[in-house]
């Protein structure tokens, strides 16, 4: 019989956290054949198989897949789905870990409600301290169409609200090849996806859950490597873009990528001192890699409608693009 739920569970150079996530997973379902385990070993050299053996007999559905060399963790999610037999699909990152019954809870209400997916809070852990970040959607327990939590688009909304992790997946999305990870992506590739669910998928719903917890402020995360990875923003919101205008609602939703886009490079600007030579050189070639295939008179409104300290950071950086066609006046 098929598991209810697979769940992948992907580590690189995470062997120090990967016991507590794989704890966690011992206190899931009252029945832990319910839980299909896969861990995915993106490369690493601190010998997580060895935590992986410790947890053979507390988690019946267990498996373990190791990736050499690493080849990032959208390619090791793939790997882990791939083989993946359970109704429903999750994903976490190795040094994360859920309260007792979260994965139960999420599952529950994703049948309940029969939606494509369901997502909730997560709660940072910053070395010990825990506060809750709240998904921005107000409506909870009800189906809800995936492109009706896009905009508006200077506030909050679901598609600011990445966390890939912090879902249940019914498998039909993975069958239907919504649920593949872009594996050009190194970093971002939660953007994309996130973008690709809400265009694409039918329904969805926000839920309260016991809680899935992540750490902020290790050196594993990838948000902290001030290395050229960052860059992969740039590729990654060009396919956003695409995808957006490609959609029969292109008009409403460009405005909203848009200005996350330009946001996410602002972000890498504000904090240059922190990265690599490198990868400073590349924020511009990144930015207006993002912005191809839109028109100068697209980039220039966009730009008006952020707040002066980011318009002006920004302005230097996608001047080539404006200049095209005479759009630097306009802006």
């Amino acid at each position: 019989m098929a598991p209810d739920l697979s769940l992948i569970v992907t580590a690189h150079q995470q062997a120090s956290f990967l016991r507590d996530a794989l704890t966690s997973l011992t206190r899931q379902f009252d029945d832990p054949s319910r839980l299909e385990v896969i861990v995915v070993d993106d490369g690493s050299d601190d010998d997580p198989a060895a935590v992986v053996k410790e947890f053979a007999g507390r988690l019946p559905r267990l498996e373990f897949l190791s990736l050499s060399p690493a080849r990032g963790v959208s390619a090791a999610r793939n790997a882990g789905l791939a083989v993946a037999t359970g109704r429903a699909v999750a994903v976490l990152d190795g040094d994360d870990w859920y309260a007792p019954g979260h994965l139960a809870h999420m599952l529950a209400w994703l049948d309940r409600l029969g939606v494509d997916f369901v997502k909730c809070d997560v709660i940072p852990d910053t070395r010990g301290t825990r506060v809750i970040k709240p998904a921005p959607q107000a409506r909870r327990h009800v189906s809800l169409e995936p492109s009706g939590s896009i905009l508006p688009v200077a506030a909050a909304t679901m598609i600011d609200y990445p966390f890939v992790w912090a879902a249940v997946y019914r498998r039909e999305l993975l069958d239907s090849g919504l649920l593949h990870f872009d594996e050009t992506l190194r970093t971002a590739e939660d953007r994309e996806i996130t973008w690709r669910l809400h265009l694409q998928a039918a329904s969805f719903a926000v839920v309260d859950a016991p809680g899935i917890l992540y750490r902020r402020g290790v050196a594993t995360s990838l948000t902290a490597i001030p290395d050229e990875r960052q860059l992969d923003f740039g590729p990654a919101y060009r396919k956003i873009l695409a995808g957006v205008l490609a959609h029969p609602e292109a008009d409403r939703f460009l405005p909203k990528a848009l200005r996350q886009c330009l946001a996410i490079a602002h972000h890498h600007v504000a904090r240059q001192h922190e990265l690599s030579q490198a990868t400073r050189a590349g924020l511009a070639p990144a930015l207006l890699e993002a912005v191809t295939d839109l028109s100068p008179a697209q980039i220039a409104e966009a730009l008006e409608g952020l707040d002066p300290k980011r318009r002006k950071a920004l302005r230097p950086l996608l001047a080539p693009a404006l200049r095209a066609e005479g759009a630097e006046a306009a802006a």
